[in-house]
């Protein structure tokens, strides 16, 4: 049986900063930000948006009524749950109307949580295979003003609708993952920010991708020149490039030359949005999949995912007969296109709101199809527009 995702799709915040501007305002040469970390702009969410309307408003434009009625399961990978309890997802349900007798649930492990997601949507459609799961990766990605992160932030969300005979692409069933226990990245319970090790993070980022592609070359037998494309977790773009380059002497000139031009592609939309967390690999293959002239039916794309603390894992998938058909290239260029440049005084007046907390309320006003209403006895209202 072949599964994988039959829809894709992205949404991001309609408001992003100019690297440069940002780069003159903290006083740093603006190459740093555009060459030395390969960001141009960054996606700036508003206080009406959160992790349940990143993932409604990506979700709402794949989703027919059938697939509606056919999901019965709705999983979130995110690290910006902000909730201990109450899962994202279950708003995310309700928001769209799926049917009520689903699983709806959050799966956390950094930037890694959409990519479990994934594979748990795959071995459930193994078992039911008449159904359809919807998986959303959302995150915020927020490290502080003035922050060494600052440059590498970024919001949005992925929608991918997992089932069997995909229209996009088949999952393969070959995945290779690691743990490891590193502190490179993470956020205590009563931080509002993350701790981040940077030097730590990027060893561990490309020591982690050569363990799991070493390993995924014993299992397989699959070398760099089986695959049309590679796509990686994008926390900033020269990272993944990092990575790449480190394998690449493995193989010919060729598949070098191939692999770096689909690389180059694979990273378009994230250098206009920034880092997604759970997302960054997806926009990665969609930005590929939207750009790219050179693939075509049956395309091996290898996937390499990434968590810190550490979790990771490299995948095959398998672009299927039409899937051209299936992307919404035009919806998710005029996406990029449409959205306000700020200044940075507005940038920095967005970054510092916050919705009421302790019982306080307030209510809100956003032309966003899913946004956030009101704050009112601690729970958040959402307006279906």
């Amino acid at each position: 049986m072949n599964i994988g995702i039959d829809k894709l799709s992205f949404y991001v915040p309609n408001l992003y900063v100019d690297m440069t501007d940002l780069a003159h305002a903290r006083d740093t040469d603006p190459n740093k930000f555009h060459i030395g970390i390969g960001q141009d702009k960054m996606a700036v969410s508003p206080v009406t948006q959160d992790i349940v309307t990143l993932g409604a408003n990506a979700a709402a434009k794949i989703l027919s009524d059938k697939d509606k009625e056919e999901i019965d399961m709705v999983i979130v990978g995110t690290e910006s749950s902000y909730d201990f309890s109450k899962a994202s997802a279950v708003a995310i349900h309700r928001l769209l109307g799926i049917q009520p007798f689903a699983r709806s649930f959050e799966i956390k492990e950094a930037c890694y949580g959409a990519t479990a997601a994934l594979q748990m949507a795959k071995n459930y459609i193994a078992e039911h295979p008449t159904r359809k799961v919807l998986v959303i990766a959302a995150d915020l990605a927020r490290y502080g003003l003035n922050s060494g992160g600052e440059p590498t932030q970024g919001a949005g969300a992925i929608a991918i609708l997992v089932t069997s005979d995909p229209r996009i692409l088949t999952i393969e069933n070959d995945s290779v993952f690691l743990t490891e226990d590193i502190y490179d990245f993470w956020r205590p319970s009563y931080a509002d920010f993350p701790l981040v090790d940077g030097p730590l993070s990027n060893e561990t980022y490309i020591q982690s991708f050569g363990k799991v592609w070493n390993r995924h070359k014993e299992v397989t037998g699959q070398t760099l020149a089986d695959y049309d494309a590679l796509c990686f977790h994008i926390p900033y773009t020269k990272m993944g490039k990092k990575a790449l380059l480190s394998v690449l002497s493995e193989t010919d000139e060729a598949t070098q030359e191939r692999l770096m031009n689909r690389y180059e592609e694979s990273i378009t939309y994230s250098r206009n949005v920034g880092n997604l967390y759970t997302g960054s690999l997806f926009l990665g293959l969609i930005s590929l999949l939207d750009i790219s002239k050179e693939l075509d039916a049956g395309s091996t794309i290898g996937l390499f995912s990434y968590g810190s603390g550490a979790v990771s894992e490299f995948f095959t998938v398998r672009l299927v007969e039409g899937y051209k058909e299936q992307l919404a290239v035009q919806e998710h260029q005029k996406l990029l296109e449409n959205r306000r440049k700020l200044a940075i005084d507005e940038y920095e007046e967005i970054f510092t709101q916050a919705l009421p907390k302790h019982g306080e309320a307030a209510t809100f006003d956003d032309e966003i199809l899913f946004s956030i209403e009101k704050v009112e006895n601690d729970i958040r209202f959402y307006k279906e527009n």
